[in-house]
């Protein structure tokens, strides 16, 4: 686990891997604070962004017959169907407009 130096602001500036003056404080590792230090914020849009791919790849392939949702383990369908179910009551909420309007 870290120890960390913060600014007046108290935003992280620093990273230890020892207590000393100025850097006491020791948080987890992972933990939101040291995401910007250790590139993790990264890591995670990153992950985001090729989850995403991922979902639309099996997709394709089951709109073209070439994967049935069968075909995978019980534990990843469960999973797809359950992003799947979130980004559709995502999208639903945030359609602006009502049944009669036309686009």
């Amino acid at each position: 686990m870290p120890y960390v130096q913060r600014d007046s602001a108290g935003q992280v500036i620093a990273l230890f891997s020892e207590a000393g003056p100025g850097h006491e404080e020791e948080l987890p590792n992972g933990h939101p604070d040291t995401a910007e230090l250790t590139g993790s914020a990264d890591f995670t849009r990153l992950d985001a962004d090729l989850i995403r791919v991922i979902e639309d790849v099996v997709d394709v392939l089951i709109d073209r017959g070439l994967l049935r949702l069968t075909d995978l383990p019980p534990e990843a369908q469960r999973k797809l169907l359950a992003r799947k179910g979130a980004r559709a009551r995502l999208r639903h909420g945030l359609n602006l407009l009502g049944p009669d309007d036309v686009i």
